[in-house]
């Protein structure tokens, strides 16, 4: 057998289990239906468990809807992200405002998350992929880049009394107890979820964001979402022993 031929039938690279040992976690993302994306079938997985999860997002989608102009567009999607996390068992919802579509990176967005991460006192943090692609197929937008790598940012800033000495003043001590951050919609997984206990929930969340849907897709929504959400977790499950998964990239600390 030759080099070629032995990589090629090669078992593919297994994923680790997510870590189980943490009570509160805080996802932030940048926009309403990132989370429905990416990951809220292992939030659901999370909730029932008993664990605590909150959700922050920089912006209200507001630029999101070509049909809807900004300022009606922005309430929709607040109301139809609040309700979509409601279906996988998250009631905190907060919104940072920044601008949908031109969130710039630095240090006042990553001072609101650390600002967020102090409060909500998470040991797992989870946001979406910050890579500049999809898997080197798509363009990442320039809000996901800029949200993911500022969360990750953020994590250590939480944790400095010396940066953003402000939130000190504001009440908001540090918080350095963060253990992981996971990263969803990644094309480089290291760990993963099982995602079938909180499939069917991630679909009908995903499908809380209609307004969204309908100017997205011509497909019948439910339809769309189904075979979405279910065609990742099962094109995962060649690495998670054959079972369908939830993906992330994890970062200990």
């Amino acid at each position: 057998m030759t080099e070629s031929q032995n990589t090629s039938t090669a078992a593919p690279e297994q994923l680790a289990p997510l870590p189980e040992d943490w009570q509160r976690a805080l996802a932030v993302v940048a926009h309403p239906d990132d989370l429905e994306y990416g990951c809220a079938g292992a939030v659901a997985s999370w909730t029932d468990a008993g664990r605590e999860v909150a959700y922050l997002l920089a912006t209200r989608g507001e630029a999101g809807i070509d049909t809807l102009a900004p300022a009606e567009a922005g309430p929709v999607r607040e109301r139809e992200q609040r309700a979509s996390a409601a279906v996988v068992g998250v009631d905190t919802v907060e919104f940072l405002d920044h601008k949908d579509g031109v969130i710039e990176y630095g240090t006042a967005l990553r001072r609101d998350i650390a600002a967020a991460i102090r409060r909500h006192r998470p040991e797992l943090v989870v946001t979406l992929n910050y890579q500049d692609t999809w898997g080197g197929v798509a363009w990442n937008t320039p809000d996901h880049v800029a949200v993911g790598r500022a969360t990750l940012d953020a994590v250590a800033d939480a944790g400095n009394r010396w940066i953003f000495p402000e939130l000190t003043e504001q009440g908001l001590e540090p918080w350095n107890g963060v253990r992981w951050v996971a990263v969803a919609g990644t094309d480089r997984p290291t760990h993963a979820v099982d995602a079938r206990p909180g499939l069917e929930r991630s679909v009908r969340s995903l499908l809380e964001h209609r307004a969204y849907l309908e100017a997205l897709t011509d497909e019948d929504p439910e339809k769309y979402c189904r075979s979405f959400l279910g065609g990742i977790a099962e094109g995962l499950a060649p690495r998670f022993g054959g079972v369908p998964a939830v993906a992330f990239q994890v970062f200990a600390r």
